[in-house]
C-alpha cells in the first residue's frame, strides 16, 4: 500500500514539533525569568544621591573663532631666554564671555599644535584667575559641526537600506544609549558594583535593541537567549582573566586621577565592565546572523532536520567568526600600537613590551571578547536549530516573521512536501479501525 510509512513520517514530525515547542516554552520562560531580574537590578542599582566629586573644576572650556595668527618669539622654559612661538588672537563665541576677544600662545616647542590660521575654530581652557595674558590656552579643535553631518549622513543611509528595520536599530541604539548614558555612568560613579552595573546594564542593552531592531518574535527571542549566555561566559571569563593576570586598572593616566579623586572605586571592575560593554555590539551581530541562516536554510528546505540544519549554519558561523575575530583583532591592535611603538624605543624585549600592564589590559579586551564571540556561534546556532526546526516543517516552511516561502515552494516544489505533510496528519490522525461510507454500500464480489 502506497500510504503505508506516511503514518511513520507524521509521527517524526510530531516528534519536532513537540520537541521545538518544549524547547521554546522553557527558553520564553527564561527569558522572562532573566527580564525580571534585569528590572530588579535595575531598580536596585539605579543611580540615587548626589555622585562623589571627581576633583576640583576651577577652570571651564569655551569654543572660539581664531581671528589672526602671527609669529613672535616668547618667554622660554629656560631663565632669561626666548623661544619661537605664535600668538593667536581668538573672538570667545560661548560662555559666559561671549563675543570678548582673547590672546593664547602657542609655542614652537608645542608639537602637537599646528599653526593656526584665521578662521580655526578651537576649544580653549578658561582659566579667570590668571592674568589676561595667561587666562586663554588652547585645548582642541571644534569639531562638533562636521561630526554631525555625520552622524546625519549615516541616519539617512541606514533609514535608506534598512527602511522600517533601520529605522527600529536607530531607535534602539538611541535607547541603548540613554541606558548607557542614565543608568550605567551614574551608577559606576556612586560606587555601585562594576560588574552588576556592567551586567544588568549590557542585559537591558540587549533586550531593547534586539526587540526593538528585529521585532518581537520567536527568532529574535533565540538570538537574545545566545546573546545572554555568551555575555554571561564574558563576564565571568573576564573576572578569571582580570584576577589571574594581576590587572589593576591603573595603567592609564585617567585611572589614576580616579583613584586619587573617587578612591572608592573598583577600578579593576570598571575594566571588566568595559570588556563585556565592548563585547556586546559584535555579539548581536553574531547571534542575529546566525538565527537568520537558520531561518533561510528552512525556508529553502523545510524538511532539513536538526542535525544537518546545525552542519550548515555552523559552516557560515565559521566564516562570520573568522571575518569579525580579524576584525577585533586589528581593531584592538590598532589601539595599542602607539603604545607598542613607544615602548619599543627602549631596551624591552618584545615579551616585557606586551605583557606590561597597559598593552596587557587591551591585550585581555581582544582575548576574552574574541573567545565569548566564538562560544555565541554554536550556542546561538543549536539554539535556533532546536527550536525552529519542528516549527518550520509543520508550519508549511514560514519564516520567524510569519511569510510563507511561496517562493520557494514554487521553484523547489516545497508545496508538494507541505501538501503531503498535511495528508500525512489526517492519516496518521485516522483511526485505524474506522468504518468507512463505502463499507455500507454495494460491495462488487468476483463470480
Amino acid at each position: 500500500m502506497q500510504g503505508a510509512p506516511t503514518p511513520r513520517v507524521d509521527a517524526q514530525h510530531c516528534e519536532g514539533m513537540d520537541t521545538a515547542e518544549k524547547t521554546q516554552k522553557w527558553m520564553t520562560r527564561s527569558i522572562i525569568v532573566v527580564s525580571l531580574l534585569t528590572l530588579l537590578g535595575l531598580g536596585l542599582l539605579w543611580p540615587r544621591g548626589e555622585a562623589p566629586e571627581l576633583g576640583a573644576q576651577p577652570s571651564e572650556f569655551v569654543d572660539a573663532t581664531v581671528t589672526k595668527a602671527v609669529r613672535t618669539t616668547c618667554d622660554a622654559v629656560e631663565a632669561n631666554a626666548l623661544a619661537g612661538c605664535q600668538e593667536v588672537s581668538v573672538r570667545i563665541t560661548s560662555g559666559r564671555n561671549a563675543a570678548d576677544t582673547g590672546v593664547f600662545v602657542i609655542r614652537d616647542t608645542d608639537f602637537r599644535i599646528p599653526q593656526m590660521k584665521g578662521g580655526e575654530q578651537v576649544v580653549l581652557l578658561d582659566v579667570a584667575t590668571s592674568p589676561p595674558p595667561y587666562r586663554y590656552s588652547f585645548s582642541d579643535y571644534q569639531r562638533s559641526t562636521p561630526m554631525w553631518w555625520l552622524l546625519i549622513l549615516f541616519i539617512a543611509a541606514v533609514v535608506f537600506v534598512g527602511r522600517w528595520q533601520g529605522m527600529r536599530a536607530l531607535i534602539g541604539l538611541g535607547a541603548s544609549g540613554l541606558i548607557l548614558v542614565a543608568f550605567i555612568v551614574p551608577s559606576l560613579l556612586r560606587n555601585q558594583s562594576a560588574v552588576l552595573v556592567a551586567l544588568v546594564g549590557t542585559v537591558a542593552i540587549a533586550y531593547v535593541a534586539l526587540y526593538l531592531a528585529h521585532g518581537v518574535n520567536t527568532a529574535t527571542t533565540v538570538a537574545l537567549a545566545g546573546t545572554l549566555l555568551s555575555l554571561v561566559l564574558i563576564v565571568g571569563l573576564a573576572i578569571f582573566a582580570a584576577e589571574i593576570i594581576n590587572l589593576s586598572g591603573l595603567a592609564n593616566e585617567d585611572a589614576q586621577v580616579l583613584r586619587i579623586t573617587a578612591s572608592a572605586l573598583d577600578l579593576r571592575g570598571l575594566l571588566v565592565a568595559g570588556i563585556v560593554v565592548g563585547a556586546l555590539g559584535v555579539l548581536d551581530d553574531v547571534t542575529v546572523t546566525q538565527v537568520s541562516t537558520v531561518s533561510a536554510l528552512l525556508r529553502a528546505n523545510p524538511a532539513m532536520n536538526r542535525v544537518d540544519l546545525y552542519r550548515e549554519a555552523i559552516t557560515v558561523g565559521r566564516d562570520h567568526v573568522a571575518s569579525t575575530v580579524n576584525t577585533l583583532v586589528l581593531a584592538y591592535a590598532g589601539a595599542a600600537l602607539p603604545l607598542v611603538l613607544l615602548f619599543s624605543q627602549g631596551n624591552k624585549s618584545l615579551g616585557r613590551i606586551l605583557s606590561s600592564e597597559i598593552v596587557a589590559m587591551e591585550i585581555v579586551r581582544m582575548l576574552v571578547g574574541s573567545i565569548g564571540l566564538v562560544i555565541s556561534v554554536p550556542i546561538t546556532t543549536a539554539l535556533a536549530a532546536a527550536v525552529l526546526t519542528g516549527r518550520e516543517q509543520i508550519h508549511g516552511g514560514h519564516d520567524h516573521t510569519g511569510h510563507s516561502s511561496s517562493r520557494h515552494n514554487r521553484e523547489g516544489g516545497s508545496e508538494q512536501t507541505v501538501a503531503e505533510t498535511k495528508e500525512v496528519r489526517q492519516v496518521a490522525e485516522e483511526p485505524k479501525d474506522a468504518a468507512s461510507w463505502d463499507d455500507f454500500g454495494p460491495q462488487d464480489h468476483p463470480i
